[in-house]
């Protein structure tokens, strides 16, 4: 039985790879395979493997003092939670990175810097994954590092990836589901920036989010990198293109809607400080974030997309630069996950939902579904 490879580039993932790279990493490397062929571009980059995990865990000899740390935890207790949780996320971020493990990440990312450039600007994501855990979702519970540069720097982060494996977050998570910390393993994604902070990044979906209907794309966008259209953080562009007619080569871009945009995400002055927030111009705020034509061709890839995975879909994307001053101007896709809210419901109706009275509207934005909740409202001001 031939030994796991400790680091794989996109072009050797496929989406069969799950167990070995998680489910990020294996999208990437599915996209990147086999729809670049068909007119998609995605940046590259490489996978260290769930193996190579696995490798730092054991030669630091970490299992006993991680299974020390967590003994007799309370998830209920933040404090003690905190605590623990601390103590294990130290204990990775002070272990050493084996030599024969940091000298494949070095080569890697120098294979990048071939392709890209000196000190090529990189993503470093987390990609977790599990051994029978197929019901396991662990979206948004470990960490991502934007605008890393540099081989050093891509190893130290790598590190913390694995060390983000034992957020808070993550460690309640998999204590309350009853899964074993050990049957849970990190992959990182490593990829070259789309430097969509000289430009624009969003979101789409292959159907309505509010309704579930599939014959449109939904596409989102605002000024700058894409991890505020992600978190909610801005109000964004909106445009509908409907699927149809766009297949029979008409221009389908049903709705427009411009978003108010009032801040962006863009590159910071120096490697402590990464990323910064700035305040959008007038002129931003009252233009479009894509053309017309931007907006077809980001349909028509979702489309393939879709069609690819047999299934709705949720996919980022970015655009790098005006082509000019900053990087090409092409548009990119970064990330394409299943869409897990509509495409799990088989009703072919429309649910309305009315509320009895009236009160504050509070904030608005556009959602991700239809229903009402309510509940208290809780401020904390100290744990």
């Amino acid at each position: 039985m031939s030994k796991k490879p400790f680091i794989l580039f996109f072009k050797d993932i496929s989406y069969e790879d799950v167990p070995l790279v998680g489910g990020k990493n294996a999208s990437l490397g599915e996209m990147y395979s086999k729809l670049t062929p068909k007119g998609i571009n995605v940046p590259n980059g490489f996978a260290v493997t769930a193996e190579a995990y696995k490798y730092f865990i054991h030669q630091n000899h970490l299992d006993d003092k991680i299974k020390e740390a967590l003994k007799g935890l309370d998830t209920h207790d933040v404090l003690d939670l905190q605590r623990r949780g601390r103590t294990v996320r130290s204990l990775i971020l002070n272990a050493q990175m084996p030599k024969d493990l940091e000298e494949e990440i070095r080569k890697a990312y120098r294979m990048l810097e071939e392709e890209y450039g000196k000190n090529v600007d990189v993503a470093v994501r987390s990609s977790a994954t599990a051994e029978d855990l197929p019901d396991a979702s662990f979206a948004g519970q470990q960490e991502t590092y934007l605008n890393v540069r540099g081989a050093d720097a891509v190893v130290e982060h790598v590190k913390k990836c694995f060390a983000s494996l034992f957020t808070d977050r993550a460690i309640s998570y998999r204590e309350d589901k009853g899964f074993d910390h050990f049957n849970v393993y990190l992959s990182v994604a490593v990829q070259k920036m789309v430097r969509s902070d000289s430009a624009s990044s969003g979101v789409m979906f292959t159907l309505d989010t509010e309704s579930g209907f599939r014959d449109v794309v939904y596409i989102t966008g605002a000024w700058g990198l894409g991890e505020y259209v992600v978190q909610g953080k801005v109000n964004p562009d909106e445009f509908y293109v409907f699927k149809p007619t766009l297949k029979l080569g008409y221009k389908s871009i049903v709705s427009k809607r411009l978003g108010s945009k009032h801040v962006k995400l863009v590159y910071g002055s120096n490697s402590k400080k990464p990323l910064r927030e700035v305040k959008t111009t007038l002129e931003e705020r009252r233009s479009f974030v894509l053309s017309d034509e931007e907006i077809l061709t980001l349909a028509r890839w979702a489309i393939i997309i879709e069609e690819h995975y047999g299934r709705p879909m949720d996919i980022e994307w970015a655009k790098d630069g005006d082509g000019i001053t900053v990087g090409t101007g092409k548009l990119y896709i970064v990330q394409a996950r299943p869409e897990t809210v509509h495409a799990i419901k088989q009703q072919k109706f429309y649910e309305i939902y009315t509320l009895k009275g009236e009160g504050k509207v509070i904030c608005t934005g556009k959602a991700v579904g239809s229903k009402i909740g309510q509940g208290r409202a809780r401020v904390i001001l100290d744990v």
